[in-house]
């Protein structure tokens, strides 16, 4: 806000209070942020005023109110504008006066002066720069600007009519050709062409010059129409290539998009919006019938506008179409940062589009058809798969460092995903990319993932609900449930690794048990050592086979990585090995404890499902979860004390 806008308004006399509230059509105010569709009587969009994703604001013509059933936001057109802009109400009225030209009076006349200069200055910041824009499109159709209209037709392949819809245009390269015409012909006050940011003072000599000169201009206007800045391009080597009005009362950069006027009901017709980098992307577009498009003005697209476009589509689907070049890349990358919040609560369905061979928009369509272009629009990848081939990119997962590195940077992002099913089909989807197509590898790279992305509770306790449906359970408390698998899990894999005379009982015990490893790591170990039993033929003749160690270890060569988790095992001292054989407890223990944690899952899946069911509608279904819990709970009473051997001393 400048000054002027910040100084104290004059009381309005109620009169002209009344009078705005009359001729101020609640539908056609609010339509300027929320796309309204009809619905019986009344209209209908997305709340601006909190987040959500279906309807449930409400616009009534009739009434001449707004009211939302989710936030139980209300009011009339006056209230809206103020509560969605934060906006006093003096403002407010004189803008709405302004648009709906009603008169203004105060309570005091002496203040009259003084509310119509406020009111004057944006109105007349208003009309120099729509008299600079129809400056520039006359100098465009002289002599002086035939070099611009030739890079247009020439260069970006666009024609008169597209010209003439974006209001395209030409600065001349003298340094007062529009100080002079807006000065001396149009008698302009020279300090609302600075306020405008049309003009600069010198800083020796005194007088004022063009802040555009020489380049081809491009009008920027707000979701009204109205010219608000503009964009030149230089057309000689002129540094910096493109050149942007100065914030002004009318123009703040972070919160315009370019074309939106243009785009905004496309946006709406097909519930998506396309965010290109520059001008002429969105340009390109429009000339072809992608009339959904809109640019960022060359800045790294903020939460502000993103929240400006989300206004037009319901779905909330937005699709950044950036240069795929490193520029490009790294502003895809500062976008994401700055909307990801609403991204991973899927309240934005961000997609990322990258042309081939690095082209830009503009670029692509010199040489393919919108129906082309529509098609990669089609299918352009989801935000996430977008910077998960970010991160595996020109890296190579056979090396150590890369494989590290890239498993970090995924973990760093599936942590931030909080709808649980998503992140269970990110898991997934890295796992298979990190197992470099071996599917054995895939359940080892997902429990790697889980462990880092949600690292298991350090204390297990049972569920209180258990506690309060029978009270003192005589089942011992447990460690973590992870932990008391890796260490059930590891003892029984080192007993049969380095006692061969156990070997057959263990096979025996799983079998009788049905019972199988359960952590992905230990799970791919056993089935390696199948592998080797059953490509021996010795399944029948365990302790005598030879090597086994050494055969897995060198089995375990090419699967780096999974070494690091198991490789302990290979490993044990000699006062170790007598401990894990001094007792023919030792494995039953081991077993039951993975026995256990199994059962305590089971029962409390059938506890769960019993509580969840009505005895007076289910009757059968509620009595027979009651009986399947209550057996998992004499089955964990009696298989508890089978676990009171110390296993995990002697790991």
């Amino acid at each position: 806000m400048t000054n002027d806008k910040a100084m104290q308004i004059p009381r309005l006399h109620p009169d002209t209070i009344e009078e705005v509230k009359l001729r101020a059509d609640i539908v056609d105010v609010v339509s300027e942020y929320v796309v309204l569709r009809k619905r019986g009587k009344d209209f209908v969009g997305l709340c601006p005023f909190h987040d959500e994703k279906s309807p449930s604001f409400t616009v009534s013509q009739a009434k001449q109110m707004y009211y939302c059933f989710g936030c139980q936001a209300g009011g009339n057109a006056i209230k809206f504008v103020m509560e969605l802009g934060k906006r006093s109400f003096a403002e407010v009225v004189l803008d709405l006066a302004r648009r709906y030209q009603v008169p203004v009076q105060t309570l005091l006349p002496q203040q009259r002066q003084e509310l119509q200069r406020q009111l004057s200055l944006r109105e007349q910041l208003y009309e120099v720069l729509a008299t600079s824009a129809q400056f520039y499109q006359h100098a465009l159709l002289q002599s002086q600007g035939q070099k611009a209209i030739e890079y247009l037709q020439s260069n970006r392949q666009l024609q008169k009519e597209t010209i003439q819809q974006f209001g395209l245009g030409y600065a001349p390269a003298a340094w007062e050709t529009l100080y002079r015409y807006l000065v001396e012909d149009k008698h302009y006050p020279i300090q609302i062409l600075e306020k405008a940011g049309m003009i600069k003072p010198r800083k020796e000599g005194g007088g004022y010059y063009d802040v555009f000169r020489d380049r081809l201009m491009i009008p920027i206007r707000d979701v009204q129409g109205r010219v608000i800045a503009f964009g030149g391009r230089t057309l000689t080597d002129e540094q910096p290539k493109y050149l942007n009005s100065p914030e002004t009362e009318l123009f703040s950069k972070g919160k315009t998009l370019f074309a939106l006027d243009q785009a905004a009901s496309g946006i709406s017709q097909l519930d998506q919006a396309v965010v290109v980098e520059g001008y002429f992307d969105a340009i390109a577009l429009h000339a072809v019938g992608i009339n959904n498009a809109v640019a960022s003005l060359g800045t790294a697209l903020n939460l502000e506008q993103v929240r400006l476009i989300l206004r037009y589509t319901e779905s909330k689907q937005l699709i950044l179409n950036f240069d795929a070049d490193k520029a490009g890349t790294n502003a895809s990358v500062r976008a994401i940062g700055e909307i990801a919040e609403l991204a991973y609560k899927g309240e934005v369905q961000l997609k990322i589009l990258n042309l081939p061979d690095g082209k830009d928009a503009d670029e692509y369509l010199h040489s393919h058809t919108r129906e082309d272009y529509r098609e990669l629009l089609k299918n352009a990848p989801l935000w996430l798969d977008w910077q998960i081939q970010q991160i595996i990119q020109d890296r190579d997962l056979k090396q150590a460092t890369d494989f590290q590195q890239v498993t970090q940077q995924i973990v760093k992002l599936l942590k931030n995903i909080a709808n649980s099913d998503t992140r269970n089909y990110y898991v997934s989807y890295c796992a298979e990319i990190l197992s470099l197509g071996d599917t054995r590898l895939i359940p080892l790279r997902v429990e790697n993932l889980l462990t880092q992305i949600a690292p298991p509770p350090a204390t297990y306790s049972k569920p209180v609900s258990a506690r309060k449906a029978w009270g003192s359970s005589k089942v011992s408390p447990l460690p973590t449930e992870r932990s008391l698998l890796e260490h059930a899990e590891a003892l029984l894999l080192k007993i049969y690794l380095h006692c061969p005379q156990q070997r057959q009982g263990i096979i025996d015990e799983l079998e009788e048990r049905d019972l199988q490893f359960s952590l992905s790591h230990h799970r791919f170990l056993w089935q390696q050592i199948l592998e080797i039993l059953s490509s021996d033929g010795e399944t029948k003749n365990l302790a005598s086979q030879p090597n086994l160690i050494s055969r897995l270890q060198d089995q375990f060569l090419e699967f780096g990585s999974e070494m690091g988790l198991i490789s302990h095992l290979f490993h044990v001292d000699e006062k170790t090995q007598k401990e894990i054989l001094r007792t023919p407890q030792v494995v039953q223990a081991a077993i039951a404890c993975m026995d256990l944690v199994m059962l305590e899952k089971r029962y409390r899946h059938f506890l769960e499902l019993w509580q969840q069911t009505d005895p007076e509608t289910e009757p059968e279904r509620y009595q027979s979860y009651y009986q399947a819990f209550y057996a998992e709970k004499i089955k964990l009473q009696q298989i508890d004390r089978q676990r009171l051997f110390p296993i995990t001393e002697l790991l």
